[in-house]
């Protein structure tokens, strides 16, 4: 059977008027429409219903940490003009609060609009749907940052004991993308925070992680950052690091690469990317050959899932 590699239902489903038939989480939407109607009036039940904008808190397991000020203000001004048009998903607390389970970005907004109460769908969800629920809103809508994504998956693997396998058809992604993420969270604290910055890309990320050793890597990621190395550079530089001269003897100098057709450093990259790995094509445009490199059986089995499947 094919892999769907789709986003699955997504948060139409999760939207009253969608095919909710095979919803496993239907009596628990049930049981927060009728909290609902019971707090709102039963015209409440399976609608839209006003929320206070102070009764809204941040859900403790969303995954985006970082907002951008501009944008939200952006948005703020969009908001003061044409209202909240997409309610945002809430969960009742039981304490005359509601947890935000998806539109965290928009009720920011809208208290910065200076709104008071904003359109909301009342929803009851376990622990583990909520982060399932904020990751998948995040990521259709790709708001997360690379290493927000990467710690958005491993929480909820380790929350709800899923392997790489059962959280990509979860969240409908391909394995090799869950694995890619997931190895980001093995870089240092300063590489994490500069991905999440933007001061390097995921490209850069990946060469570190190509280099074996620890400081070797350190010192890289200051080249990188120092002298504004290309993704294609800090590559060349990472294998350079990995070759450890003889006792006594001095690294040779790194030899000036001959100069060669656009075309192939474009596919070059377009092959990094969807990879996830180091890859190097030496030739031309009539011939030569493609060197992809792995650094686990684990890596191996990811690269082959990609190609063969």
């Amino acid at each position: 059977m094919a892999r769907k590699t789709g986003l699955g239902r997504g948060l139409d489903a999760l939207l009253p008027g969608g095919d909710n038939g095979a919803d496993p989480d239907l009596e628990g939407q049930a049981r927060g429409e009728k909290a609902a109607a019971k707090r709102f009036g039963p015209e409440s039940h399976g609608a839209v219903v006003q929320i206070a904008i102070d009764q809204l808190v941040a859900n403790p397991g969303q995954p985006r940490k970082n907002f951008d000020e501009t944008e939200l203000r952006e948005l703020a001004d969009s908001i003061a003009e044409h209202g909240i048009i997409q309610p945002v998903i809430a969960a009742d607390s039981g304490d005359g609060s509601y947890i935000i389970i998806a539109g965290e970005r928009r009720t920011r907004a809208a208290r910065l609009a200076g709104l008071t109460e904003i359109p909301a769908i009342i929803r009851e969800y376990t622990d583990q749907k909520r982060l399932e629920v904020s990751l998948i809103e995040n990521i259709q809508r790709t708001d997360l940052n690379p290493i927000e994504e990467a710690a958005a998956y491993k929480n909820l693997m380790d929350f709800s004991h899923l392997s790489q396998e059962e959280l990509a058809v979860r969240v409908g992604k391909n394995r090799s993308t869950i694995a890619n993420a997931l190895r980001l969270l093995k870089l240092s604290a300063d590489v994490q925070k500069s991905l999440e910055n933007g001061g390097i890309s995921s490209g850069h990320a990946r060469a570190l992680l190509a280099v074996t050793d620890k400081n070797a890597r350190e010192k890289l990621f200051k080249e990188i950052t120092g002298k504004g190395l290309s993704v294609r550079e800090a590559e060349k530089r990472a294998a350079a690091l990995n070759v450890t001269p003889a006792a006594g003897e001095e690294a040779a100098p790194e030899a000036k690469p001959p100069k060669r057709a656009a075309e192939l450093n474009a596919m070059e990259e377009k092959f990094i990317d969807k990879l996830g790995t180091k890859v190097v094509i030496e030739g031309d445009l009539s011939r030569g050959r493609i060197h992809v490199d792995y650094y686990s059986m684990e890596d191996l089995e990811r690269l082959y899932e990609i190609l063969v499947r």
